[in-house]
């Protein structure tokens, strides 16, 4: 459970939340505010469009078993593979239909065929992008927001993303699927989403890949051990037969568009595991070609470097954490973490062992790799950063650290981009020497562009004009090629190439020779020319037969066996000075065609165009260009809706000054982290009208109001005869404290050095009638106390020694360089749900990020951290909040667990004790700005009353109630409401049923009520 929360539920806010989830870094640089998850997508969104227009289509599954079944769907005609038929059926054709379905609305804006097929790359880019987005928020809300830059700066950078973004493949759909599954997973906010989890990963593998499936175990796990804690087996079964049942309409779904296309009832997901696991000798995944061990562990270090290397280390680096004892690395916290890391390490374990292996498999595991990348760096970055003296990272000079972990992550970014520009330069001509085709006149339907050698890098039938068929001649390759889909119309029905028999398939890879044609049918053909490639008699070098083939277009290709496996790996210019075992070597790849074959106007006028801007790339950039901005127009009109709600609901606006006094006082202009001191000095304080420290009773805050719940910082202007407040109380809340501070010492009360003035300036500020000033401090006229704060060193902390003087717990902020505030000072002695050791240290933004505080990204970071920049001396607030107890305990909620327990929360505390176990305790905070140290000082006085002694009192069960049943799922997990709604609101409604039967008039309530009270 998140523990005590700056929050104001009058208003709904909740913030600055004191809890973490995850191990983080406590080093105050260690934590970056993370970008907004709109701006997150619109980068997202930018790398990917790079990938829709430049990526070379890597593996030729996905032109053969993906792009020609949808080109048949919308173009009447494409080539056939064999799990494409109705004997095998291993595909499935939803999957197709999805994807079918938006290359025809695209078609709505172009009628051709390569605008169809960039604009399918692009929603697959743009739905990449939502993925990672969400992820991504998802991580800098519950992990940490470092955590989620680096994670992003990872998938942004790295060379395996950029092929797996907008790749049109299963293992693709798996790895966006696969996202938002861990978001599900990973975020509880409004309860656990095991559901909805369950969800996406199970529609990843029966839509996408099955195998991708596993990848839901780990988290799986987690909900098992989680629930044999809570003992909330029911609510764990709820959710795994919700999710299931979600699960199983997607398998019906699939089922009945399998059995329409094939004319038969298939369990496509079943036959995919069937056939690579079951199916017996001579057939399955093995004899498509095996790859040693190593591959993928060569395969990711080439496609994420130095992040790989990182992923690999998340596992170590955690358990040295936690071995080396940091403050927010628990045994629970160790756990929760290890099941985020673990998926990884079992995909590459599991896959590694598999002998047959593509870098496809691996797609659905990216995700995992940047997670376990992010947190690893974030990790190493806490040890870099400390200045521990007794450590030997600690005496390193700071500007060294950085220049060095600076270093690493710029060469991992350029080792990214090179790799990526080394891919594109070299392997880029498939998808580019088909231009030449679509000029008028060049190419007439019916005629056939052959492949031989070349025929796995054919990027699909939408590079070739309308009525033009690729062909196959024969060449090295002795496994079986794919067949044509049959066109067969009158009398058929619907497609009936997805479910008529064609001839020759089989499943164990068998040459069938009725898929080659003759070259002299050809009339083009795509071949290559290497020069470190010698020419052979099944695929001899046609292009430089000049007698029968003339060339129409050709590209600059790699010649990957002169050039040196450097220059392989990433792009190297080719300029004189490199020596020439660096240098890129190059071969040609090219459009040729049988001489005689075209009208001579065409081969003149096609010269005449090569090299122009083709008109289909043209139409591809101008579609983007239009969903792009249709994009930024919906997302103009949200942020205007957005603004127009804000409007409706008014709160104070903390970026403008509270009060017309505080406004004549203007925040200066002064570098981060540095305060000039103020002569600002605070008005003298009233008496309080016949205050007793026997008689005067706690005020009677009642910090809530009817529904609907809105999250805000809720501040008022604070009168300074407000600030502090005393009472009745103060006998037991001193005791109480003073036992505290015995047993607990530092671990309650803190005072870094470099806020000790501002600690010493608070004792100097406080002015209650109880003590009386004295030549070197004051003393307390009800217990004797006298506190000497000229005496150097102090007898205790001034945290400590302030503490004694009030009711209220105590904390300073203090702003540093990088214009964050940081909690240097505090005495937090009857918090209830939090501890200052948890917490010291952190910026206000970790503060709160690591407590899980609903809505603190949306809707209060920038107004706090702007709030606390500009915050003046003179310009004091306050603000309410108020949550539940189920113990009476006011120092530490027993019900959540012990206070030195690690990972305790609502989940461990007894559901629906009785009502005499029900406490209210609201809270009253005051912020101000000391004018000498500009720290600024946070109060929190607690109100500690019984739920049957303030629901006496008219209107507060009703009003109460109807707070607590409109708090948003995010704010009720937040609170545990889970653990006593049923018996506090039952009782609530009958006293309030009690107040209205008994005359109480509902109608004058706001005439009555005031808020806070």
């Amino acid at each position: 459970m998140a523990p005590k929360s700056y929050e104001n539920e009058a208003e709904g806010g909740v913030s600055f939340s004191l809890s973490a989830k995850l191990p983080v870094s406590k080093h105050p640089s260690a934590n970056q505010s993370a970008v907004r998850p709109i701006v997150a997508f619109y980068t997202f969104a930018a790398v990917n469009a790079l990938a829709v227009l430049y990526a070379p289509i890597q593996d030729c599954d996905e032109v053969f078993n993906y792009w020609e079944p949808t080109h048949y769907l919308n173009r009447g005609y494409g080539l056939q593979t064999w799990e494409y038929s109705p004997e095998f059926s291993i595909r499935s054709w939803l999957y197709i239909v999805i994807h079918a379905i938006v290359g025809k609305f695209g078609s709505l804006f172009s009628s051709t065929k390569s605008f169809e097929f960039y604009f399918v790359r692009t929603v697959l880019a743009l739905t990449c992008a939502f993925c990672e987005s969400r992820l991504f928020s998802t991580i800098s809300r519950t992990l940490n927001p470092r955590i989620g830059m680096i994670f992003m700066l990872v998938m942004v950078s790295s060379p395996g993303m950029f092929h797996a973004s907008a790749a049109y493949l299963p293992s693709s759909f798996a790895m966006y699927t696969t996202m938002l599954g861990t978001t599900s997973f990973m975020d509880w906010r409004g309860g656990s989403k095991t559901n909805a989890g369950i969800m996406w990963f199970g529609i990843g593998g029966i839509i996408g890949w099955p195998f991708a499936s596993a990848l839901v175990l780990p988290f799986l796990v987690e909900e098992l051990l989680l629930a044999s804690i809570t003992r909330e087996g029911y609510d764990l079964a709820r959710r795994l037969i919700d999710g299931t049942v979600r699960c199983m309409i997607v398998v019906v779904l699939q089922v009945a568009i399998d059995a329409f296309f094939y004319h038969q009832a298939v369990l496509v997901p079943w036959q995919i595991i069937y056939y690579n696991i079951f199916s017996g000798p001579g057939r399955g995944p093995d004899i498509f070609g095996t790859e040693p061990c190593d591959f993928y562990f060569r395969n990711l270090l080439l496609n994420f470097n130095i992040w790989f290397v990182l992923a690999l280390a998340a596992g170590p680096f955690l358990t040295l954490q936690y071995i080396a004892g940091a403050k927010n690395t628990t045994k629970f916290t160790l756990l929760r973490s290890a099941f985020f890391v673990t998926p990884f390490y079992m995909w590459l374990a599991i896959f590694s062992a598999q002998p047959h292996k593509e870098e496809r498999f691996l797609y659905p595991v990216f995700p995992f790799l940047g997670i376990n990348a992010a947190i690893a760096l974030h990790i190493l970055l806490a040890y870099i950063g400390s200045s521990d003296p007794s450590r030997l990272v600690g005496k390193v000079p700071t500007r060294v650290k950085l220049a060095l972990v600076s270093l690493s992550v710029v060469l991992a970014l350029d080792a990214g981009a090179l790799r990526i520009a080394g891919i594109v330069s070299a392997y880029r001509a498939p998808l580019q020497i088909y231009s030449a085709l679509h000029e008028p006149g060049l190419a007439r339907p019916g005629e056939t562009v052959c492949l031989g050698k070349e025929w796995h890098r054919f990027p699909s039938s939408y590079f070739l004009p309308n009525g033009m068929r690729a062909k196959f001649i024969k060449s090295a390759f002795d496994g079986l090629l794919p067949g044509e889909f049959n066109e067969a119309k009158i009398g058929f029905g619907f497609f009936p190439g997805t479910w008529l028999v064609p001839p020759g398939m089989n499943d164990q890879n068998i040459a069938d020779p009725t898929k080659l044609t003759d070259i002299a049918h050809c009339s083009f053909l795509v071949d290559s020319t290497l020069p470190g490639s010698a020419g052979s008699e099944l695929e001899p070098q046609y292009r430089l037969d000049e007698e029968t083939w003339e060339e129409l277009q050709c590209r600059p290709f790699l010649d990957a066996t002169r050039t040196s496996g450097l220059a392989r790996i990433i792009w190297l210019p080719d300029v004189a000075w490199l020596p020439e075992a660096y240098r890129r070597h190059w071969g040609s790849y090219c459009y040729i065609y049988q001489t005689g074959n075209l009208l001579q106007e065409a081969r003149l006028w096609s010269a005449d165009m090569i090299g122009k801007w083709p008109i289909d790339r043209k139409l591809t950039i101008y579609g983007l260009l239009l969903v792009l901005s249709i994009t930024c127009l919906i997302h103009t009109a949200i942020n205007k809706l957005r603004r127009s709600e804000r409007r409706k609901v008014s709160s104070p606006d903390v970026e403008k000054p509270t009060s017309r006094q505080a406004s004549s006082f203007k925040a200066p202009d002064r570098p981060l982290g540095v305060w000039p001191p103020h002569d600002f000095r605070r008005p003298a304080a009233q008496p309080y009208p016949d205050w007793d420290i026997h008689k005067t009773n706690p005020l009677p805050y009642r910090p809530f109001k009817h529904g609907p719940y809105y999250i805000t910082m809720g501040l008022r202007t604070m009168k300074w005869d407000e600030w502090i407040e005393l009472d009745n109380q103060f006998p037991k809340f001193h005791a109480d404290k003073a036992q505290r501070i015995r047993e607990r010492g530092a671990k309650c009360c803190k005072t870094a050095p470099e806020a000790f003035d501002g600690a010493v300036e608070l004792i100097e500020e406080l002015y209650p009638s109880l003590f009386r000033k004295t030549l070197v401090g004051m003393d307390n006229l009800y217990t004797g106390e006298s506190f000497n704060i000229v005496e150097r060193p102090l007898a205790e902390d001034p945290m400590q020694m302030a503490a004694r003087m009030v009711q209220d717990d105590l904390a300073i902020m203090f702003e540093k360089p990088d214009g964050q505030y940081y909690l240097l000072a505090g005495a937090i002695l009857l918090a209830g749900f939090w501890r200052l050791e948890d917490k010291f240290g952190m910026p206000l933004s970790e503060i709160h990020t690591s407590g899980d505080v609903p809505g603190f990204k949306e809707k209060l970071e920038k107004g706090m951290m702007n709030f606390f920049r500009r915050v003046q001396p003179n310009a004091p607030v306050l603000r309410n909040n108020y949550f539940f107890q189920v113990d009476d305990n006011l120092a530490w909620s027993t019900s959540i667990g012990l206070e030195d327990q690690k990972g305790g929360g609502w989940f461990t505390a007894e559901k629906d004790k009785s009502i005499q176990h029900h406490w209210f305790r609201s809270e009253r905070q005051s912020l101000r700005r000391l004018p000498r140290s500009g720290g600024v000082v946070f109060t929190i006085r607690t109100y500690f009353h019984p739920i049957t002694e303030i629901a006496k009192q008219p209107y507060v069960p009703g009003r109460l109630a109807s707070a607590v049943r409109s708090w948003g799922d995010d704010v009720a997990k937040y609170k545990g409401r889970a653990m006593y709604q049923d018996v506090l609101l039952k009782y609530l409604d009958e006293k309030h049923r009690e107040q209205v039967d008994g005359g109480l008039d509902l109608m004058t309530e706001d005439e009555v009520v005031k808020y806070p009270y």
